[in-house]
């Protein structure tokens, strides 16, 4: 007889592997045997203990607090699964790493289009997410994606565990989030409100490279007579260059009423509980 399974496997690395458990019991298989564990040198390696050639491989890895672990840890696991012949490696990632880091930062990098192609390079032939941090990141991809609502689930929470839901209010920690917010607000037939002032980044407070001033020609000596170099502008300004204006965030403040009320803050990314309640 041969394999009473059917030609599909799932893995699971050591983010979450109570999740891939109720996953693959929701499925009707069992995990695959794969062993992944650190070495005494904190090297992350894998070794699979089945053949997987010719068979779909789902592979259930989430960010958690050891996030760059589980990065290489996924990379590692795709990788071993793409040189023994897999037919198909989809990666299911119910939090992407690093997907708030999909914007232009000063002078800082898109580190989550970095992630998005050392997943597609080490394998990845397609995405299973949940509400990424911008539906932009789904460019980021070479492969399909999938990126699942957590909103049903969350809204019919609300409905069973809050019994006068009706006198609560939605809450956007940022402005930024209110379009979520107010989604959620007009599901509930609710109102919702919305802090503005607050500080979201901690590098909104750095020196934009825009203040830098505009580059000065250098004299060179060349015996008797001094040259100067070209200025890395090639056009002359009639006027001065204004200077950059910064931003200067308002005192802390909340558009709308939550007194009496219920107040139920919503986000996406949730990493700094504190923060966000005071």
């Amino acid at each position: 007889m041969g394999d009473p399974r059917p030609p599909l496997v799932i893995f699971t690395g050591q983010s979450h592997p109570s999740l891939a458990e109720d996953i693959a019991g929701h499925v009707g298989v069992k995990l695959g045997d794969i062993l992944v564990h650190n070495l005494t040198s904190t090297e992350t390696e894998v070794k699979l203990q089945e053949s997987i050639r010719g068979k779909e491989v789902y592979i259930i890895q989430s960010g958690s607090k050891k996030v760059n672990n589980d990065v290489f840890e996924l990379l590692t696991m795709v990788y071993a699964c793409k040189t023994s012949s897999a037919r198909k490696i989809v990666a299911v990632i119910p939090y992407l790493p690093y997907s708030k880091q999909c914007r232009m930062r000063r002078r800082a990098c898109i580190t989550s289009k970095l992630v998005a192609k050392l997943m597609c390079n080490a394998g990845i032939n397609h995405l299973i997410t949940m509400d990424l941090h911008q539906r932009e990141i789904h460019g980021f991809f070479d492969c399909s994606v999938d990126n699942l609502r957590s909103s049903p689930f969350l809204l019919q929470y609300i409905l069973d565990n809050i019994p006068d839901y009706r006198d609560c209010v939605m809450v956007a920690k940022h402005p930024s989030a209110t379009r979520r917010v107010s989604s959620y607000a007009e599901r509930l037939r609710v109102n919702f409100a919305v802090v503005h002032g607050e500080l979201k980044e901690e590098e909104e407070r750095e020196v934009d490279g825009r203040t830098s001033p505009p580059p000065t020609p250098i004299v060179i000596g060349n015996g008797n007579l001094p040259t100067v170099a070209p200025a890395t502008f090639a056009c002359s300004f009639p006027t001065p260059i204004p200077p950059y204006q910064q931003k200067i965030k308002p005192s802390l403040s909340l558009v709308g009423s939550v007194s009496g009320k219920i107040a139920i803050m919503l986000d996406d990314v949730i990493d700094d509980v504190e923060r966000g309640a005071s």
